[in-house]
């Protein structure tokens, strides 16, 4: 398996009045030494915080924490645009920044901003070359001038600083084979673990995809969206009946993440709330203390 580190992090939804306790929360979990934040990004909800907005915000009053949208809404952020965002981000924050992007999802509320709806083919092809071209925009080098179906550019200065890691939400086939051919990471859709038929059936697209291109598939992270209870006793079953775990005690979440590291190539873990909420700050802080360093040291026990 590869030997990149293995990253947890938390997500959290991003209401307006949640904003305060968010706050906290990033905060202590960047003390505590949690890797990464999770946000997501709902632009035609007025209810939710924005998503980049709110990671500049965070990333300012952090000093370890990296963040990312998960995942951002390309349809209503053009990839130029967000390319600038990202990089100007990477560079306040010392590179404390993930790019997560998706092809769009909830057309209904994305064309109610004005956006033109595309079709499921076309806004996978408008992702992939958003891929490309923010990564063009990126790393310094001449002015870039691009020419795509749904992206052109003419004369643009890149910024003189990498692109971050683009970690994607791809669920259909033709996205999957986008990932493998362009991006760095992989968030499985619908919080699908590694036990899952979702991701078995998902992963090897990628891999197929990367290896015909020439790229070691291995270098393609799998960061799982993980929504579950800590509990303070052993749970008698930590999947319920149709294989989606749901927790349990410190120990069993230690032995099943660590499975899940050696024997499926997981590379990170975004811990959710079960119940669809913002993350609490006590479960933030037993993820961090209990969890998080205990894997790791797992990990290292069995590779020697």
């Amino acid at each position: 398996m590869s030997a990149q580190k293995v990253v947890f992090g938390f997500g959290a939804h991003t209401g307006i009045d949640d904003g305060p306790e968010l706050l906290r929360t990033a905060q202590q979990a960047d003390r505590d030494g949690l890797d990464i934040f999770s946000l997501s990004d709902h632009p035609y909800i007025g209810g939710r915080l924005d998503a980049y907005a709110s990671i500049g915000y965070i990333l300012g009053g952090t000093r370890q924490i990296a963040g990312f949208a998960n995942v951002s809404n390309l349809p209503t952020r053009p990839a130029p645009l967000l390319a600038r965002a990202v990089t100007s981000l990477s560079v306040l924050s010392g590179g404390r920044i993930v790019l997560g992007l998706g092809a769009g999802g909830l057309w209904d509320r994305i064309s109610d901003l004005g956006v033109p709806r595309l079709s499921p083919g076309d806004a996978v092809d408008a992702f992939e070359e958003a891929i490309v071209l923010i990564k063009k925009l990126s790393g310094g080098g001449p002015p870039v001038t691009y020419r795509g179906r749904f992206y052109q550019v003419n004369q643009i200065e890149p910024a003189p600083v990498p692109a971050p890691p683009v970690w994607t939400g791809s669920v259909g086939p033709k996205s999957l084979a986008a990932t493998g051919r362009v991006a760095d990471g992989w968030i499985p859709g619908h919080a699908a673990d590694w036990r899952s038929d979702r991701y078995q059936q998902s992963r090897p697209v990628i891999d197929a995809a990367a290896a015909a291109v020439n790229r070691d598939p291995r270098e393609i992270r799998t960061v799982f969206n993980l929504p579950g209870r800590i509990t303070d006793r052993p749970l008698a079953a930590t999947r319920d009946g149709a294989g989606r775990w749901i927790g349990g005690s410190p120990s069993q979440w230690v032995e099943e993440l660590t499975g899940a590291v050696l024997e499926h190539q997981a590379s990170g873990f975004i811990l959710f709330s079960p119940s669809g909420s913002s993350q609490d700050i006590v479960s933030v802080g037993r993820w961090a203390h209990e969890i998080a360093p205990a894997v790791r040291e797992a990990i290292i026990k069995e590779n020697g």
